[in-house]
C-alpha cells in the first residue's frame, strides 16, 4: 500500500525550535497593555498557568485553550492584548523554508500531507501563520489539540489527524515530529511510522522505554528519502 499520508507536528518541526522562557514572552505582552504595577503578576500568573495546562498535556493527555489559560491566570485579554501575543510570538513561528518543497514533493507522489499540533492555539491563529508563509494550501488536514479533548500521545489525537486527511489505515501513515514521548512514541503506539527531528533541545524530552523511531533525521530535507524507501514496499 505505501505511505498514504505524512502528518507532521509543528512547533520544533515545521518551525525550528526556539529556546524561550514563557514568563519572558508573558511580560512582553503585559507590559504592552496593562499598568506598571500589574505586570510582573500578571505575566507570573499566565506562565504558570501555561505550564500548567502543559503538565496537565502531558500527564493526562488533556488539551487546553488560550480562553482557559486566561481564566486560570485571571486574566481578562482584550483583543488588543491577544493581537500583540502573536506579534510577539511571530518571530518563532516562521515556516522551515525546507516545507514547501517537502510538502509539494509528497503531493507529486500522490502522498496527502497533514499537521497534528499539541497546541492551545485557535486553528485561525495556525492557518494565519501557515497563509503568511505561503504553506496553508498545501495541507490536505490539520488537527489543533485545542479543538480535540486530547493532546498527543493519546491514540485518538493521531486518529483525529489522520480522519482530517482521510487515512484510515495507520500503518500507511507517517508521523515526523522532535518530541520523543507525544511524538514518536505516541505515534508509534498508535500504530503509525514515525520519524524523529533532532534538534539541540530535543534531549531534555527523553525518557526511560520510549518506542523508538523508524529514522531519525536532522532536518526536514532528510525527510523525503525515507518516506520513498517506505512508499516502494
Amino acid at each position: 500500500m505505501g505511505v498514504e499520508a505524512v502528518i507532521f507536528d509543528w512547533g520544533g518541526t515545521l518551525t525550528p525550535w526556539h529556546d524561550l522562557e514563557l514568563a519572558d514572552m508573558w511580560r512582553a505582552i503585559c507590559s504592552a497593555h496593562l499598568p506598571p504595577d500589574d505586570v510582573e503578576k500578571a505575566a507570573t500568573e499566565l506562565a504558570r498557568a501555561e505550564l500548567d495546562l502543559w503538565k496537565r498535556s502531558d500527564e493526562e493527555h488533556r488539551s487546553g485553550t488560550l480562553d482557559e489559560l486566561f481564566d486560570l491566570a485571571g486574566v481578562r485579554p482584550t483583543g488588543e492584548m491577544l493581537a500583540t501575543h502573536f506579534e510577539v510570538w511571530t518571530p518563532h513561528t516562521h515556516t522551515d523554508p525546507a516545507v514547501p518543497v517537502l510538502f509539494n514533493a509528497l503531493r507529486e507522489r500522490g502522498i496527502k500531507v497533514g499537521v497534528l499540533s499539541n497546541t492551545m492555539w485557535s486553528r485561525d491563529l495556525h492557518e494565519r501563520i501557515f497563509a503568511r508563509d505561503d504553506v496553508l494550501h498545501l495541507l490536505d488536514g490539520a488537527v489543533y489539540s485545542s479543538e480535540i479533548p486530547w493532546t498527543k500521545p493519546h491514540a485518538e489525537a493521531f486518529r483525529a489527524a489522520m480522519d482530517a486527511v482521510g487515512a484510515a489505515d495507520p500503518s500507511s501513515c507517517v508521523f515526523v515530529g522532535d518530541r520523543p514521548y507525544d511524538d514518536i512514541h505516541g505515534a508509534k503506539s498508535a500504530g503509525l511510522r514515525a520519524v524523529q527531528i533532532w534538534h539541540q533541545t530535543t534531549h531534555a524530552f527523553d525518557r526511560p522505554g520510549l518506542t523508538p523511531p523508524d529514522a531519525l533525521i536532522h532536518d526536514l530535507g532528510e525527510l523525503l528519502p525515507h518516506v520513498e524507501r517506505w512508499h516502494a514496499v
